[in-house]
């Protein structure tokens, strides 16, 4: 699943690019108890006016009742991948 959701935010230009963490280990606590899964990470790279139709995305692709969707902006980074982010997602 989450190399499908990499490949279709990208070719759709919701995302620049996509890094796929294929095993990470979530504790989180669900409907009342502590539940442990073995999950797969996205690192999604995009800006700000491509967030709400990323997120519209990624919930229709997502087999998760409440998928995780979270913002982290970026304070700095290389003016040219930046700029490269940008232009890949227009």
């Amino acid at each position: 699943m989450a190399r499908k959701i990499a490949r279709v935010v990208v070719s759709k230009r919701l995302a620049a690019c996509v890094n796929v963490a294929l095993a990470v280990e979530s504790v989180y606590r669900w409907k009342g108890r502590v539940e442990k899964a073995r999950e797969q990470l996205l690192i999604i790279k995009t800006t700000r006016a491509r967030l709400p139709e990323l997120e519209r995305e990624v919930r229709q692709l997502h087999g998760y009742e409440l998928p995780e969707f979270l913002v982290v902006p970026a304070e700095a980074g290389s003016a040219k991948y930046l700029e490269w982010v940008a232009g890949s997602v227009r």
